[in-house]
């Protein structure tokens, strides 16, 4: 694959992986990306996977076409990204090795050396000339890891982004990439907004005509959508205006309102999103809830506390700094339900929650009272 004419992608995809990271289910696959460019000197972006050494070492010789490449960059740590640091040395073995300061001092836990004879440590603002290829870095500390740099090339304008644009998905998957990468955005980098934030400040003084991730596609038109869409996410900004209902539900009771509430929501002509917690992918249910101005969870009093489903979403929301969001809940109780007590408590310490005035509150199974109060909900909500 090309991306210029003296850039060309040298990555592998992943077809035979079930969980990315032992956690995120990846239907579609997943890609690992690196990145050659040919010049005066040769440098390589990045590695890829452990299972897939061989095959990147391969790539590279066929592309260099029987050159030794100068220099390996490693932008970050992860083992997806630099498994096979080790055996490019091997390879090639009068190669530099280009990264950070804190990227060597991982190299050492991670290999049992830290390439002492092979270091060129970079930081914010040093360069690397290739010849008519000029590598400008960029610190991006904690986005999502410590050690990160990014990299931008200024003769062809390409920012070679690390793990920031990147999706879940092989290079060739046929999907949205929006959805995949917002999964992907609120699941690993959702914690980091503000250092994202820092670095978008950095991307706009740059003239960036291709972005070059370390998973997903290369991204090469309409850039503007992308790096809007990544400043909505990492500034916890909503991005769709709609009702997103997590809801779980024992004997089905709670999930009778949560269908009357999503009925009389759209009845206003309000978007509405519904996952049920039990059996949705936790990290699509992070994504929704994110993505949607408005959250309401329907859940039940378990062990006096909350549903664990309902739970582990709201702790797995915290964690990744929710904020800006309008809350509704609806709590189901057969003796004594507590479940808006408990929400309530947990996001006390968020930035600009605001609660719903009304709250449903059913005891074993909806009632009149319950009716109206779900009603007075949608209305609320569509407000």
């Amino acid at each position: 694959m090309e991306i210029s004419k003296n850039i060309i992608w040298a990555g592998v995809n992943d077809y035979d992986i079930d969980l990315f990271e032992g956690q995120f289910i990846v239907p579609e696959g997943m890609a690992y990306n690196s990145y050659v460019i040919m010049d005066e000197k040769i440098a390589v972006m990045d590695s890829v996977g452990y299972e897939f050494g061989e095959a990147w070492i391969e790539n590279i010789k066929s592309i260099t076409d029987g050159r030794e490449p100068d220099f390996l960059v490693v932008q970050h740590m992860e083992p997806d990204h630099s498994a096979n640091i080790t055996d490019f040395v091997n390879a090639f073995p009068n190669a530099k090795i280009v990264s950070s300061k804190k990227a060597f001092n991982m190299m050492s836990q991670f290999f049992g050396t830290a390439f002492e004879d092979k270091q060129v440590v970079v930081g914010e603002g040093d360069t690397l000339e290739l010849g008519e290829h000029t590598l400008n870095f960029i610190t991006a500390a904690m986005v999502h890891w410590p050690e990160v740099i990014m990299t931008y090339e200024s003769t062809e304008k390409i920012l070679f982004s690390a793990d920031g644009f990147g999706k879940f998905g092989a290079t060739d998957a046929d999907e949205d990439w929006a959805c995949e990468a917002r999964r992907y955005y609120f699941g690993i980098v959702g914690k980091y907004g503000q250092q994202v934030q820092a670095v978008l400040k950095k991307a706009a003084a740059l003239d960036i005509q291709t972005i070059c991730p370390l998973h997903g596609p290369v991204l090469k038109e309409d850039l503007g959508y992308y790096i809007d869409l990544y400043d909505k996410w990492s500034s916890y900004t909503p991005e769709t205006e709609g009702v997103f209902i997590a809801y779980t539900s024992v004997y089905g009771n709670t999930k009778k309102a949560v269908d009357l509430l999503a009925e009389k929501l759209e009845e206003k002509g309000v978007t509405v999103s519904v996952a049920d917690l039990a059996r949705e992918d936790w990290a699509e249910s992070i994504e929704d809830a994110f993505r949607y101005d408005r959250v309401v969870f329907a859940t039940t009093t378990y062990n006096n506390d909350i549903f664990p489903f309902a739970k582990e979403l709201i702790d797995h929301l915290l964690v990744r700094g929710y904020q800006n969001r309008t809350i509704g809940i609806i709590e189901n109780g057969t003796w004594a339900p507590c479940v808006a007590k408990k929400i309530k408590e947990m996001f006390a310490a968020s930035k600009n929650i605001t609660f719903t005035e009304n709250i449903v509150s059913i005891k074993s199974a909806m009632n009149d009272a319950n009716i109206a109060q779900v009603e007075a909900l949608a209305d609320e909500l569509a407000k």
